[in-house]
């Protein structure tokens, strides 16, 4: 199946004339695309910041944005809103504060597609729910807009309320500048199975896979020093994984070593990947599809926020760290401290 990609010439900025854009969050993402927006011509006075009293909210008003500490009075006047807030913070902001004061005829914007996808948040059907997923960090959204540079970007109109919603998702994915590099059509079922599957499936095999090849080298009397720097700490998996973004990802291999190269590809040939396959599709339909996790996850949302070891995430990391990798590095960075 091949995906539809949008650029420039598919999008009408003058869909957004006259619009009040609300940006609910300014962190990371919020401050690039709400930038961008303004340098692409959107009037300063027509773009809200919606943020709580703290350091985002002071970052955004030393930018020069207007900002309002009140959700619901900054919703009456959007006509678009970003969604730019955690995905386990939104459904409670987003429909008790923001859902009952908005326009009839607003266009909510995710970024994520979690929300949309599990039916977590409240729309009314006369309004435009579009996504604008852009798949960079908010400062490379910023650095590639100001080179005059695009970037990778998923779009969708998930509810077309006023008949318009596709044309509002283009402009402003033009506004932001994804248009540029070419924005690729999605929908939130698919952003949210990808982005699941990689955090419960792909990495979780991930490290256990460097896990367990750390403790059979170890076994076989490496060093934690000399472990710790060739597996990761080198930084070379990370340029491994830069190159396949830029020549593919396997022809990057012919920048290794051609032992290497050998090595690689035949050992992964000879893999009977038939077992793994079976278990990433149990995760896909049987745990992030069918809502088995977001039930889970919604379960302890409140928990996340608490301190020491009521917060489930803090043990997860207790337990990761007491892994024979995890001490092994902690020993070995206090004794590199310097070096690092």
């Amino acid at each position: 199946m091949s995906a539809k990609i949008y650029y420039d010439i598919d999008a009408n900025l003058d869909v957004l004339k006259d619009k009040t854009i609300m940006f609910l969050g300014f962190g990371n993402q919020g401050a690039a695309q709400a930038q961008n927006l303004r340098d692409s011509g959107i009037p300063n006075e027509k773009i809200i910041v919606a943020n709580r009293a703290d350091s985002y909210a002071e970052d955004a008003k030393s930018k020069g944005f207007n900002v309002v500490s009140d959700f619901g009075a900054a919703a009456k006047d959007a006509d678009v809103v970003f969604l730019l807030i955690p995905d386990q913070v939104q459904p409670r902001v987003f429909n008790t504060e923001v859902a009952p004061n908005l326009k009839d005829t607003a266009a909510i914007v995710v970024a994520s597609g979690y929300n949309v996808f599990f039916k977590l948040l409240n729309f009314k059907p006369t309004q435009d729910v579009i996504m604008v997923a852009p798949r960079m960090i908010g400062s490379s959204v910023r650095s590639l807009y100001v080179k005059g540079k695009g970037f990778p970007c998923f779009i969708s109109s998930e509810q077309d309320g006023t008949g318009k919603a596709l044309e509002i998702a283009l402009a402003l994915s033009r506004a932001i500048g994804a248009t540029k590099a070419g924005a690729i059509a999605s929908s939130v079922r698919e952003e949210t199975a990808m982005d699941l599957f990689a955090e419960q499936a792909l990495w979780p095999n991930v490290i256990m896979l460097f896990r367990e090849a750390f403790s059979v080298l170890k076994e076989a009397g490496c060093s934690d020093e000399a472990l710790c720097y060739e597996m990761w700490m080198s930084k070379e998996p990370a340029e491994i994984f830069e190159r396949a973004a830029e020549d593919g990802f396997i022809q990057q291999l012919k920048h290794h070593s051609t032992v290497s190269q050998y090595g690689q590809l035949n050992g992964a040939l000879n893999l009977d990947g038939s077992a793994m396959r079976e278990h990433f599709k149990n995760i896909l339909y049987n745990q992030v599809l069918n809502g088995k996790f977001c039930k889970e996850f919604s379960a302890i949302e409140e928990d996340l926020e608490k301190e020491g070891d009521a917060n489930p995430l803090n043990v997860l990391y207790q337990k990761s760290e007491a892994s024979e990798l995890g001490q092994a590095e902690k020993r070995v960075r206090a004794r590199l401290a310097g070096l690092l």
